[in-house]
């Protein structure tokens, strides 16, 4: 089977890891998968993927300002035109994909049967009344429409109506490259608190900081991400204003994803909303208690491992935090929980569930 999957870039984000992770198993299947990217610019998502073996075209290589002109550019619509019809699947991700693809099959009235994955609970287009029908037409051009949670299901099935071609497919992580023993807290000089997640609107670090803010001098956090909406230079100046400058550690994007969550002692997921939450996953996984945001989505994946707080209540927040650093028995129980937890969603189940999903379109 050939099967394309179509995503804006690689950049550092929780859709773009699944890329990496997923396409080179879909390979393993017996299938040929190739990615296209609207936006090619180097990143080392794309060079990870490239050097396991998956082929990758691009529209555009644009960085900075032009990087998200480019990505809805109608000339994108044509510029799909010579890929469409090689392949048996094509999959996409993200607005501009699921857009452009389902028009560019239409003007060639090519034959590939189209996937796509919905990735989150909740996106800015849905509050556009106007979009609505739009979206309608986008979704009715497609085979198969891939849920990553139960939350992201109900919330679709609200917005566009109950359909059968609503599945959901768990999201998957490479447990294997998270797996650490289980950690063991005791009274230390101090405790490293860690949020991994780009700074994007959904993400909710003002609440992590002021919970900082109610904590003992000797915790300290680090938020680890790409700043994608131009958040870094609040977050620092809410820092300063609330007097915990010296205590946060801002670490930018990274790759070493796995051994930052090992020298943590606790791991946050504070988020507005989530569509499934891969960081949590992978915080479980490195043996970690997770304390996350109970909000639709991440609730599901969390809730009976994990910690969950009162979205935006930043008290709240900080007791949990602190009872789970004074209490070593108590946190050893929900670290095992969280690891457990973690198992279910191993990306090889994921990757089996998707190739069933298009043996069965073809």
């Amino acid at each position: 089977m050939k099967i394309l999957h179509v995503i804006t870039t690689l950049d550092i984000g929780g859709a773009e890891r699944l890329m990496v992770d997923l396409l080179p198993l879909l390979q393993q299947n017996g299938n040929q998968v190739d990615l296209l990217l609207f936006n090619g610019v180097d990143t080392p998502f794309k060079e990870e993927l490239m050097r396991k073996g998956v082929h990758i075209y691009q529209l555009s290589c644009w960085k900075g300002i032009k990087h998200h002109y480019e990505v809805y550019n109608p000339i994108n619509i044509f510029r799909l035109k010579k890929y469409l019809k090689k392949y048996d699947i094509i999959h996409t991700h993200n607005t501009a994909c699921q857009l452009y693809v389902a028009l560019a099959v239409l003007l060639q009235n090519a034959k590939s049967k189209l996937v796509t994955t919905e990735h989150n609970t909740f996106n800015r287009r849905r509050s556009l009344k106007w979009f609505k029908k739009i979206d309608r037409w986008i979704y009715n051009n497609y085979s198969s429409i891939v849920c990553i949670s139960e939350q992201t299901r109900r919330n679709l099935s609200d917005y566009i109506g109950n359909s059968g071609k609503i599945i959901t497919i768990h999201n998957g992580v490479n447990i294997s490259r998270f797996l650490k023993p289980i950690s063991v807290i005791s009274k230390k000089s101090n405790y490293v608190i860690s949020m991994i997640s780009a700074f994007r609107k959904q993400k909710d670090h003002e609440t992590l900081l002021r919970a900082v803010s109610r904590l003992p001098n000797n915790y300290r956090l680090q938020l680890a991400g790409r700043d994608f909406d131009e958040k870094v230079p609040a977050l620092k100046q809410m820092c300063v204003d609330l007097g915990i400058q010296n205590q946060v550690d801002f670490l930018g994007a990274r790759s070493d994803v796995p051994e930052l969550l090992e020298k943590s002692d606790v791991v946050v997921l504070s988020s507005h909303w989530e569509g499934f939450g891969l960081a949590a996953v992978e915080a479980m996984a490195s043996g970690r208690p997770l304390v996350a945001s109970d909000v639709g989505g991440l609730r599901d994946v969390v809730r009976g491992a994990g910690v969950l707080f009162p979205q935006g209540d930043d008290k709240e927040l900080a007791v949990k935090i602190q009872w789970l650093c004074e209490h070593p028995d108590e946190y050893h129980e929900i670290a095992e929980r969280c690891q457990e937890r973690a198992k279910r969603y191993d990306i090889t189940v994921m990757a089996e569930n998707y190739s069933n999903l298009y043996k069965s379109i073809v």
